[in-house]
């Protein structure tokens, strides 16, 4: 599935990016370290991270802090993030490809799910953060969900800000499959 999957998971975020209003920019998420606007901040530059990562193998260089893209046109900077990088997963032998990452090297393969598995995610925390609906694409939620417990180990699991996931919470009863991954991703649905 690959960058489909990754296709899917962006389409799925640009929809709540583009609903978040310009006066919710300073307000909380379900991340506790993070304003609507670093949710943001992340969310556009992760496409370039995912993008360089893949066409290059990696590791993806920084200058220091993100820049701010809220004061500009952060839906239209995500798009053209996440159409470069669904190209460069999509590019042959980007699968089979080794990609050095912060935290160890791994074939494109499971680095594009883990790049789905994160946008999705931070899709999902920027619509409860803005009062949008949260009830995406089913199908896509399951199969994050699924990709996630595969390679999700609790020694990635901690306190907000010194971990990258929240200890597992339980979905309520009939809760819907992106609030499911979302309670198996440490957030309160």
């Amino acid at each position: 599935m690959g960058a489909e999957l990754l296709a899917r998971s962006f389409a799925s975020t640009q929809a709540v990016l583009a609903g978040v209003a310009p006066d919710q920019l300073d307000a909380t998420t379900p991340c506790a370290s993070w304003t609507v606007r670093d949710l943001i901040n992340h969310i556009v530059g992760g496409t370039t991270f995912f993008a360089v990562t893949a066409e290059t193998g990696g590791p993806f260089e920084s200058d220091g802090e993100a820049p701010d893209c809220t004061g500009g046109d952060f839906v239209a900077a995500f798009e053209e993030g996440a159409a470069r990088a669904v190209r460069a997963f999509s590019a042959e032998g980007a699968m089979e490809k080794t990609m050095r990452l912060p935290f160890g090297e791994l074939p494109g393969s499971v680095f594009v799910n883990i790049a789905a598995g994160d946008t999705f995610t931070h899709g999902w925390d920027l619509a409860k953060a803005t009062g949008q609906a949260v009830d995406f694409d089913p199908e896509l939620a399951a199969q994050l969900l699924a990709n996630a417990r595969a390679i999700l180990s609790d020694s990635m699991r901690g306190p907000d800000g010194r971990a990258p996931f929240g200890p597992e919470r339980e979905a309520p009863e009939g809760a819907s499959e992106a609030d499911r991954l979302a309670a198996f991703l440490g957030r309160q649905p």
